[in-house]
């Protein structure tokens, strides 16, 4: 057979498959059986695609909305030369050993007499028609002329209407026609997993948007601010994106993005947001008074671990442990006592000293919340009407004889010891004079100076009476001290490893 010939053949082998395939779909269609295009649109593979589209949908969908209200920020702040015509920063006289006589100044530049000019990059949203535009206290901190970009191209000069250094946010204003507002979502039903963009001006580059989930909620004891609650995401967050709105799959803004755990100043996978819930709370508290009020209450809180909880007789770590609460106070007041252990606040469980200590600051001064506490082992209520707290006041609790297991030296505090150490006078207690490294007082935090004023339940007014005390203890099941620092007081739990 030539080869012409087996090509033929080959064809026509072809087009009776194709033939009998053919009939076989005929046949198919002829019994009523699905068609190709339903068998397709019903397979996984098919199915997940949808899912993708779906998703991607969602993501168009939500950068559509939020994209018209993100700015971004400029910002110029004037370096000055020092008084008395210094133009260049001072080096400490205990520092100018370690140079040449004029290696110092030859490295250190003079400031111009002009003044120097530091410029910043960052973003915000805007939150009314009016041209409030939320942002990073530390965006426009500082500056002297800010400038706004808006979405559609238009750059505005920007006033400040107010700045909370204590949250790191703050409102700006700008006079323009025809914005378009974002819309401030519910924070506090954010779940860990759900998707969430950020957009923002990273390096520059304007409306830039990203996408990532939720990685956890509640974050604090981060270092950033004074009241801490942030979101955690995934979602890529640069230098740049600080001020910009993190936002969930409605488009709603959801948080205000803030800083990134970074080694190295870029993405590595972790960003931190201001929840909507504080960004409101603040945000409406600037445009209706220039400033932020907090609620006070008066009592030095901290968390509480598994030792603490059970030295109390309660059987949780969730509720916030009240080491000390300050004279002629609203916790005073109502009665709280130091060993309290808060557990509901305004009828929401607490978990945790800084969520206590949020919620408080949220509250408007003169507000009266109900209370839950456990005392004696016992559940009480109380009614308490919160305070307002000034704005230098602190409300943050961060905590020779020998007592050998514990690696303590301890003295009497006499009259002298107390004026020296800065005690009231009366005060009673022992003296910690030394901690030994390594030891149980020195892993529970316990310096020279700390008074301790009680083992348990038991008073402490003498190194003796606490020596005695410590004897008395086993040390395997741990012993709880009530200790003065800085004239707050705050629990320390001790325990030997087994």
């Amino acid at each position: 057979m030539t080869r012409n010939a087996r090509l033929i053949v080959t064809a026509l082998i072809s087009m009776t498959f194709v033939a009998v395939a053919a009939g076989a779909l005929v046949a198919v269609w002829s019994s009523g059986g699905p068609s190709f295009a339903e068998q397709n649109q019903t397979s996984p593979m098919a199915q997940e695609l949808s899912t993708a589209n779906n998703l991607s949908a969602a993501f168009n969908q939500a950068a559509r909305t939020i994209r018209p209200s993100v700015v971004s920020i400029r910002s110029v702040a004037r370096i000055q030369p020092t008084p008395r015509g210094q133009r260049r920063p001072e080096l400490p006289e205990e520092f100018r050993r370690f140079f040449e006589d004029d290696l110092f100044d030859r490295l250190v530049p003079q400031i111009p007499e002009g003044g120097l000019e530091q410029r910043g990059l960052g973003s915000g949203v805007i939150v009314s028609r009016d041209g409030y535009i939320v942002t990073n206290n530390h965006v426009i901190r500082g500056a002297s002329e800010i400038d706004v970009t808006l979405f559609d191209g238009r750059t505005l000069a920007a006033k400040v209407v107010g700045a909370d250094a204590k949250t790191d946010l703050a409102v700006l204003q700008v006079e323009a026609r025809g914005l378009t507002p974002a819309r401030l979502g519910d924070s506090d039903s954010l779940q860990v997993g759900d998707w969430v963009l950020a957009i923002g001006t990273p390096f520059e580059l304007e409306q830039t948007v990203t996408a990532g989930i939720v990685s956890a909620k509640s974050r604090s004891a981060v270092g950033l601010t004074d009241y801490e609650d942030f979101i955690q995401t995934d979602a890529a967050i640069n230098p740049g994106n600080s001020g910009g709105p993190l936002v969930n799959l409605q488009g709603e803004v959801v948080g205000i993005n803030t800083a990134i755990a970074s080694r190295t100043g870029g993405y590595m996978g972790i960003g931190f947001a201001i929840p909507s819930s504080m960004v409101q709370l603040v945000k409406d508290a600037i445009v209706t008074t220039g400033k932020v009020q907090r609620g006070r209450l008066g009592a030095l809180v901290q968390d509480l671990d598994e030792d603490l909880a059970r030295s109390f007789g309660f059987a949780s770590t969730k509720g916030v442990l009240i080491g000390d609460v300050v004279p002629d106070s609203p916790a005073q007041r109502a009665g709280l006592k130091s060993g309290d252990i808060v557990t509901r606040y305004n009828g929401q469980e607490m978990r945790d000293a800084n969520q206590l200590r949020n919620r408080v600051a949220a509250t408007a001064p003169g507000t009266r919340v109900e209370m839950v506490y456990f005392r004696d082992g016992k559940q009480q209520t109380v009614q308490v009407q919160i305070g307002e707290l000034e704005e230098d006041e602190v409300t943050v609790n961060n905590g020779a004889e020998s007592a050998d297991q514990l690696g303590l030296s301890v003295e009497t505090l006499t009259p002298e010891t107390a004026r020296q150490l800065g005690f009231e006078a009366g005060q009673q207690g022992a003296v910690v004079t030394r901690v030994a490294p390594g030891s149980l007082g020195d892993r529970a935090g316990l310096q020279p100076g700390d008074l301790i004023v009680a083992l348990g339940n038991q008073p402490v007014r003498s190194s003796a009476e606490f020596l005695r005390q410590v004897q008395e203890q086993e040390l395997s099941q741990g012993i709880r001290l009530t200790v003065e620092r800085d004239g707050a007081r705050r629990f320390v739990f001790l325990k030997s490893r087994q």
